[in-house]
């Protein structure tokens, strides 16, 4: 029989509470020890996408990218990261130590709370909530307040323009993002993660959210792409115009904590696509019979394991494919003025998305 993350968490705290640990210390150490595997495989996940990001800019510059740290460099990023661990932390000397310093730690940790409600597979979740897309939209909108912050903080006008172009691109871009994730949760009568991808399972590959919401899943994408800043949509770094926007004057760790949660976003974002709207790990598609008459929802004995360990690999493949899409755009579409950004959120998407939900809405209340 398969163990799903609850039944695991009570065995273990049993196990820690017979080693003479109380029950309080004992959950304790179970929060303790999933954060750590998630930030092993998180941190796993940031080596990969900087490994691809070189290597497929490479690829589309006609150019190798890099090649000697580790086999076709994969560690380059790893190296990367000990070097920025090693630069010396440089704080402005005009700058508001406290706001400076806080600025980074108030991106990350929202970022990195997101991921307490992505399923990574059937059964496997940290935190199964039942507002589960809306606590993510509700956390992720603290990011950019930690840009600003950062901004404000460094006594820079480049950076300081950088943290108001991030505020300005998020209220652009996070309420069109809050309307579709409201149109999936109308659709699937729930707005935990895991019963959003069980509805799209119960039709198999023609029940996918992309099918039945065409319109929701492109302005759900666009805004993705705005929320995690890429180009077409990264005003708020723009290197030609701002040098750097609100990491001007970052150096050493701080500096690279922006960068983790560049990439941290990225991540986030995928997985929440491939949740919502490709089916998270379902791929039971028609007209393959090995496919079609898989028993997808069992979980008991070697077919569980089976069926646990492929919807892991299928759900990690959907989200790269996405990331493959961010990659490609970033090095190939132009970067946009800012005010044809606050044109396209609020004038475009929210409209958009706004009518996708009523149109989502009303066919709810036809089918009921």
């Amino acid at each position: 029989m398969v163990i799903n993350i609850a039944d695991l968490e009570e065995q273990a705290i049993n196990l820690f509470s017979r080693l003479g640990f109380s029950r309080e210390i004992s959950s304790l150490i179970w929060i303790l020890i999933d954060i750590i595997i998630l930030l092993l495989g998180i941190t796993i996940g940031l080596l990969v996408i900087v490994w691809l990001e070189r290597k497929i800019s490479a690829g589309i510059q006609q150019r190798i990218g890099p090649e000697y740290a580790g086999p076709l460099g994969i560690i380059q990023a790893l190296t990367d990261g000990i070097k920025l661990l090693l630069k010396e932390d440089i704080i402005p000397s005009r700058g508001d130590i406290w706001l400076f310093s806080i600025g980074p730690a108030v991106v990350v940790i929202p970022i990195f709370l997101g991921y307490l409600v992505i399923p990574f597979g059937r059964h496997i979740i940290l935190m199964d909530l039942s507002i589960g897309v809306f606590f993510w939209i509700a956390i992720s909108s603290i990011a950019p307040l930690g840009l600003l912050i950062a901004g404000y903080g460094s006594n820079n006008k480049y950076s300081f323009s950088g943290g108001l172009r991030a505020a300005a691109q998020a209220i652009s871009y996070e309420i069109p993002l809050a309307l579709c994730v409201l149109s999936i949760s109308l659709l699937s009568n729930s707005s935990s993660t895991i019963d959003i991808v069980e509805a799209q399972c119960r039709y198999g590959f023609l029940g996918w959210n992309l099918w039945r919401q065409p319109i929701g899943f492109l302005a759900f994408f666009i805004s993705s792409l705005a929320e995690c800043e890429r180009l077409p949509f990264d005003l708020p770094e723009a290197e030609e115009e701002l040098v750097a926007g609100y990491q001007t004057e970052y150096s050493g760790i701080k500096f690279g904590l922006f960068y983790v949660a560049s990439y941290l976003n990225l991540l986030a974002s995928s997985f929440f696509v491939t949740v919502l709207y490709l089916g998270g790990w379902n791929l039971s598609i028609p007209f393959i019979p090995i496919l079609e008459h898989f028993e997808w929802d069992s979980i008991s004995g070697i077919n569980g394991v089976v069926n646990i360990t492929i919807g892991i690999l299928i759900i990690l493949a959907k989200a790269y494919l996405f990331l493959f899409i961010s990659i490609t755009a970033r090095w190939t579409l132009p970067r946009i003025r800012m005010d044809q950004l606050l044109d396209l959120g609020w004038k475009f998407l929210l409209p958009i998305a706004l009518g996708n939900l009523l149109l989502t809405a009303s066919f709810q209340l036809i089918l009921l």
